[in-house]
């Protein structure tokens, strides 16, 4: 499986960007499909998941609720991060991710998915 995220770029603090990632996975509907982040100098964190066959519930850091929504379109094999309100600490590059067996108690971990993108810098200053 391969996955090509792209959106990335400079945006002001309050601005507004929108990730995308394209999966070569040919059960995409299955596959729980996540966004993680890294700082410069910290480790990668979870951001948000949207997962496939286990309902398409949704699930985002504290940090982000109420400003990013992850969305997914099964008929185009891609997931998008919609993120607004955007802060400096958002700053990071952002790798999305994906698994089709992922169980809820493993959402939030990095080592759970078995497949990365690249990976797509943010930066959020004025």
């Amino acid at each position: 499986v391969q996955l090509q995220a792209s959106g990335g770029g400079l945006v002001q603090p309050g601005g507004s960007l929108t990730l995308s990632c394209a999966s070569s996975a040919r059960a995409f509907s299955r596959f729980t499909m996540a966004w993680f982040r890294q700082a410069p100098g910290k480790e990668r964190e979870f951001v948000a998941a949207r997962r496939g066959s286990g309902g398409g519930t949704t699930h985002y850091t504290d940090a982000v609720k109420g400003r990013f929504t992850v969305s997914r379109d099964n008929t185009k094999n891609t997931v998008s991060l919609q993120m607004n309100n955007l802060k400096p600490e958002d700053t990071a590059v952002y790798y999305c991710a994906a698994d089709e067996r992922i169980i809820l108690s493993e959402l939030r971990r990095a080592s759970s998915y078995d497949y990365w993108g690249q990976g797509t810098l943010v930066t959020v200053s004025s």
